[in-house]
């Protein structure tokens, strides 16, 4: 079954990216037998780290090949292991890498003319010429697994935020049948990026198993406070709430307000008296802002006129039933 990228479904699937944007109305295949797992959330976290590899890598590349070279994140899905490796050519530059202490292996495929076109520039070389269509030699392979170690290590250091890896370069294929890095059957997250070496381009994939993010995903999503972080944040609250107990308040004393017509207020003169109609046995409110927090009477303190605070008549009220 068949229904357009930009459907109500499959809003999730993709990381809102200017190369997945630029893909949309192509049909897809939606299998309903396995639902969605990688949700916006996981996306928007996933996209953040996805984006500084990229960067990161670009300038490793550029750096190591002293060519022109750039890794640029297009979007961000969900495969099962099978249907991804059917998407793959035959043959094709793939590596496997161990994610460890999380369980299960990544992989980075990419096209095997531009893995051969950057053991080229490593030699020296232009990499503009024709490359062999083979499996790398012992040399090659070696000169690569420098380059991949250095990719990993960038890698590493963008999904900090998410979960602290140390992975491992573990074997390089060129058969995507022959790349076990899931079973068949497991929900891998595939992040596409355009990959560009000198004057060639191509797509590459990173490939990495949700069950074995799907936790720090979640984390990384709704993040849990460390201790350091939760007490970092009991000490600022608690200086806070001592600061806010310094603040100076106006507070006023007052009788119960009084109405008048407009009338009688525009016509008051020196000498007139208004009724405040206050009865005798009320208490005073005591105001902030306009706002009655507590009922005083009239009192002194040493000599000086004071308000001694009292029981609302509505707490006195029930005091004494």
């Amino acid at each position: 079954m068949t229904r357009p990228e930009n459907g109500p479904a499959q809003g999730p699937l993709s990381a809102a990216s200017s190369g997945a944007r630029g893909r949309r109305g192509e049909p897809r295949t939606y299998d309903f037998r396995r639902p969605t797992k990688l949700s916006r959330e996981h996306v928007r976290v996933l996209q953040i780290a996805q984006e500084a590899f990229a960067r990161q890598a670009t300038t490793v590349l550029t750096s190591m090949l002293r060519a022109g070279a750039r890794l640029e994140l297009l979007g961000i899905e969900q495969h099962s292991y099978d249907d991804y490796v059917a998407t793959l050519p035959n043959p094709c530059f793939m590596a496997t890498f161990t994610i460890e202490p999380l369980a299960g292996k990544g992989l980075l495929a990419y096209p095997l003319d531009i893995a051969m076109a950057a053991v080229d520039h490593m030699l020296g070389g232009s990499g503009a010429s024709e490359q062999p269509d083979r499996p790398m030699t012992v040399m090659e392979t070696s000169i690569t697994n420098h380059m991949l170690n250095r990719l990993l290590a960038e890698f590493t250091a963008s999904f900090t935020h998410i979960v602290q890896l140390q992975p491992e370069l573990s074997e390089v294929e060129y058969n995507p049948q022959l790349a076990q890095a899931a079973a068949g059957s497991d929900t891998v997250m595939v992040a596409t990026y355009a990959i560009g070496i000198g004057s060639r381009s191509g797509e590459a994939t990173l490939v990495l198993p949700f069950s074995s993010f799907a936790t720090a995903l979640n984390n990384a999503a709704s993040p849990h406070l460390s201790e350091s972080a939760q007490a970092k944040r009991r000490r600022a609250f608690e200086a806070l709430t001592e600061r806010l107990t310094q603040v100076p308040v106006e507070v006023g004393v007052r009788f119960s307000p009084l109405e008048v017509s407009s009338e009688d207020l525009l016509s008051l003169a020196v000498g007139d008296v208004l009724l405040l109609r206050h009865p005798q046995d009320a208490p005073l409110e005591v105001t902030t802002n306009d706002v009655v927090f507590a009922d005083a009477i009239a009192s002194n303190h040493r000599r000086r006129l004071a308000a001694a605070i009292v029981p609302t008549p509505l707490a006195a009220q029930k005091d004494t039933a």
